[in-house]
């Protein structure tokens, strides 16, 4: 049987409204390029310490012709960082990090239950489950598909505080 979302009841979250677009989460992450892993954020719940957000699997990701040529399946690791991304993304939104940016700390506990196609809406949500301000923070998360949890586990960010990032040339 597979299993159904815990850190949020995701019925009750308005899948077409978003409250934070890709240009929107350039302010606060500075992923771009193939490495921009969130669409959209969906949902923000500062006293909870909850964020949910969104990537629609492009056909055209740089991934799908090589993993699996014929059946292509969204590599673990980069469900893991659309996770970690949109932690990255809450540190900043709830002043959790004031400068810099907050980094992989490691992961614990990941399970992988399910695949991730082209096609496919993945939602992600992080719930803070400890940490430090400023310097580090430890994060339950959950991948879903369909409604269906297909990674889960917990994520920890580590602050570069010094870190200095060079925007593109049209950002500047």
């Amino acid at each position: 049987m597979a299993k159904k979302p815990t850190l949020l009841n995701l019925t009750q979250i308005d899948m077409s409204r978003t409250l934070a677009t890709q240009e929107d989460i350039r302010k606060e992450n500075p992923h771009r390029f193939e490495m921009e892993m969130l669409t959209g954020i969906l949902y923000e719940d500062l006293e909870n310490v909850v964020c949910a957000g969104y990537q629609d699997v492009s056909e055209n990701a740089f991934w799908v012709r090589g993993h699996m040529p014929g059946y292509p399946i969204m590599p673990g690791v980069l469900i893991c960082e659309c996770a970690a991304q949109l932690a990255s993304y809450y540190a900043k939104k709830m002043k959790y990090l004031d400068q810099g940016i907050m980094a992989f700390g490691g992961l614990d506990n990941v399970k992988f239950r399910g695949q991730v196609r082209p096609g496919d809406r993945l939602i992600l949500v992080v719930k803070l489950l400890k940490g430090k301000p400023n310097v580090m923070m430890v994060l339950q998360f959950e991948a879903v598909v369909n409604g269906e949890v297909v990674a889960d586990g917990e994520l920890r960010g580590v602050a570069i505080r010094d870190a200095v990032i060079e925007l593109p040339e049209e950002e500047k």
